[in-house]
């Protein structure tokens, strides 16, 4: 598809595509639109190729690093030694743009920065404004060599289709008849689904919803797209929801897409209780219905949850889907319920038998199954095994024996989540392993690019007791060491953005808290402090697709109890965002569904503390904040993760009489309720929890 050959004045020639060099040369964009577009058939079906005589200002050098940027965006061999030959080339051929870079490249030379950094860093942004050009190339119809005929006309680059599409590469470089074609005829397609991927071929962007994705991903898959494909299935792993996730499980299922097919059948295992509430539920086939309550990892609130949702299923045919109704109350679990429970599926049951004939008997079989289940086995259990788990790190507890607290270095794991009878549900703890060196509490943990990150703390109540940083590699199972912080502290909040750590305020010794940020390179592995707007400790920290970090509550430098909110970006320091109901500290906040929740820790009550039970929840779009369901117990220094979509507050402790709870609660989103996730393995107090993925999970 190479259709212009470029010769220097040293008689070296390169073969480029013209609509490429287009992009970046106004000299060359000025001839394609001199000579306009020329279908013309010839040499027996190859490319038409254009040949142009450059002058002396360009030598094979020059012409080389143009041609480089056009294709990838930088030029590795720019340097001092050539800089002046790529200069005048780029004058030559009018190409702006790497003219700006050869007088940046210069200027950092002169002050002596890496330039092999600073180009990396430029090349993605400059290959996406080769790509708007080429697009701007495509709506004037300047250098199109081929014409698609689908219900109409589309004029297209041939390189760009090759470059999108493996259907449109083999069709213009395998020697097919299409290949020396400038009209091509496709009756099989939907004109606006190609015209969708064409022009996510140009531009990048492909616009989706749910009324037309099936449509345009089978496109994709025909022809090949494969950028539009994998922007196809983001959107439906993204914007999954309870109404579409049994369309996409059957759409996966009749395509083979095997790890979309999983984590559709994840998604709906997860939410089972919102989705068997949708219409799409009440049409699946009963074989289907079956397999998701078969299940070990579904997740409901109770068995009763799945006993009503097969009912309803039943019910919305009784005739027809009554005969079916026996073996599908066999994916139903009745050990699992309470005596109260099983009284509402012995009404419903002995009422739906009304309706069928006398073959059909649905109670007594279930009664039979729930009456003589073994109390202890291992059928008791629905047992769901997260692909990501929940890692607790340190902490600290009160030593029975001694009446001592005592610190702790361990690592625990949630292996399982349990649904037992009735409301209970268990977290089966296992252990991870132990940090290195001494215990330690009021630490900072955060997971970053598969790594588990442990920074800072303490290991007893008194200054300088600030403990070294380091990492965990899951995959490699060791711990690896972390430059000190600079400045000493504790009792602060660590969180990732954007491939970099910020330990943001804390406390450098008791009753003085700290003014600053602190961010980790892990490239470098060096810290930075940078100034924050107050000194702050025991806030908490969260933050939303990158947006920047919110802070809220906090200690304030004479230990008061804060409601302010903040926004903190690293460039730009904090802006003040609208304040909380309730003032709080030593508290949690976590990321959900593009709002934070805020719950637990202490507030203010005159000259001391007290618990706060009071939960709120924010909506940065709106800057305004909202209550949601309190809890029914302290969480004073706890722990807290989102995992699957539940809020997960663990441990800490209750400020009015310094009791430790050692318990566990789970916010569920789609029932508005807090739920009872048992104990802790260990220390309680000041600990800190992160998602991590095993490998060996």
């Amino acid at each position: 598809l190479i259709d212009l050959t470029l010769i220097t004045y040293d008689d070296k020639s390169f073969q480029v595509h013209s609509p490429i060099l287009a992009a970046v040369s106004s000299f060359i964009e000025k001839r394609l639109r001199t000579e306009g577009n020329d279908h013309s058939e010839n040499n027996g079906g190859n490319v038409q190729r254009k040949m142009v005589s450059l002058g002396p200002d360009v030598d094979h050098i020059g012409l080389q690093a143009i041609v480089e940027f056009a294709y990838t965006g930088d030029v590795q061999s720019l340097d001092k030694d050539n800089i002046v030959l790529i200069r005048a080339a780029a004058q030559a051929l009018a190409v702006p743009r790497l003219l700006e870079l050869c007088n940046k490249v210069m200027r950092i030379m002169e002050v002596g920065t890496p330039v092999n950094e600073e180009q990396k860093a430029l090349s993605l942004q400059q290959m996406k404004i080769t790509l708007q050009s080429i697009e701007h190339l495509w709506a004037d119809r300047v250098g199109c060599d081929v014409t698609l005929d689908v219900d109409g006309s589309s004029f297209d680059h041939k390189v760009i289709l090759a470059a999108s599409s493996d259907f449109f590469r083999g069709m213009f470089t395998c020697g097919m008849r299409e290949s020396c074609q400038t009209r091509v005829t496709l009756p099989f397609l939907i004109a606006s689904e190609l015209e969708a991927l064409i022009d996510c071929s140009y531009s990048g962007n492909l616009p989706l919803a749910w009324d037309c994705v099936f449509e345009i991903t089978c496109m994709a898959l025909q022809l090949q797209f494969q950028t539009a494909l994998s922007l196809c299935f983001d959107f439906m792993r993204q914007e999954m929801d309870a109404s579409s996730c049994l369309d996409v499980a059957s759409f996966a299922e009749a395509y083979g897409m095997s790890e979309l097919l999983e984590e559709a059948n994840d998604f709906i295992l997860r939410n089972f209780w919102v989705v068997s509430d949708t219409a799409k539920f009440r049409d699946l086939p009963a074989e289907k219905l079956l397999d998701i309550i078969r299940c070990d990892g579904l997740c409901v609130p109770s068995e009763l949850a799945v006993f009503r949702a097969v009912s309803s299923w039943v019910q919305v045919d009784p005739e027809e889907r009554l005969s079916q109704a026996g073996i599908l109350m066999t994916g139903i679990r009745f050990p699992l319920m309470t005596f109260r429970e099983f009284r509402e599926v012995r009404a419903i049951n002995l009422r739906m038998e009304c309706f069928g004939n006398k073959e059909v008997e649905l109670y007594g079989a279930a009664l039979k199954e729930f009456g003589f289940s073994l109390p202890k086995s291992q059928e008791q259990y629905r047992v769901r095994h997260p692909k990501d788990v929940l890692v607790l790190v340190g902490g600290d507890q009160l030593n029975p024996d001694a009446g001592q607290r005592i610190a702790s270095k361990e690592l625990w794991f949630a292996n399982s989540l349990r649904n037992g009878t009735g409301l209970v549900k268990e977290i089966e703890w296992r252990r991870l392993g132990e940090i290195p060196d001494k215990p330690k509490f009021r630490h900072g943990v955060a997971t970053m690019m598969g790594r588990l990150y442990v920074v800072g703390g303490c290991y007893f109540y008194t200054k300088d007791d600030i403990m070294k940083s380091a990492y965990y590699d899951p995959v490699e199972n060791i711990w690896r060491r972390l430059s000190d912080m600079q400045e000493l502290r504790s009792n602060f909040s660590l969180v990732a953005n954007k491939e970099l750590l910020y330990a943001i305020a804390g406390d450098k010794e008791i009753n003085t808290n700290i003014d600053s940020v602190e961010m980790y390179n892990p490239d470098t592995n060096t810290w930075f402090v940078q100034p924050l707007h107050q000194a702050l400790s025991g806030q908490a920290v969260a933050t939303i697709d990158g947006s920047g970090i919110f802070i809220s509550g906090g200690f304030n430098s004479k230990y008061e109890c804060l409601s302010s909110m903040f926004l903190y970006h690293p460039e730009t320091g904090t802006t003040c965002l609208a304040d909380m109901a309730n003032d709080r500290a030593l508290h949690c906040m976590e990321p959900l569904r593009g709002h934070l929740y805020v719950a637990g820790g202490l507030c203010n009550l005159r000259k001391y503390y007290t618990d706060q039970l009071a939960c709120e929840v924010y909506d940065p779009v709106a800057d305004a904040w909202t209550t949601f369901t309190s809890l029914s117990v302290p969480h004073v220094g706890a722990a807290s993760a989102v995992l699957e979509e539940k809020i997960y507050i663990l441990g800490g402790y209750c400020q009015d009489n310094y009791s430790e709870s050692g318990l566990v609660h789970r916010f569920d989103h789609s029932l508005q309720q807090w739920q009872n996730m048992g104990k802790l393995p260990g220390a309680v107090s000041d600990i800190r929890a992160c998602l991590l993925r095993l490998p060996q999970h």
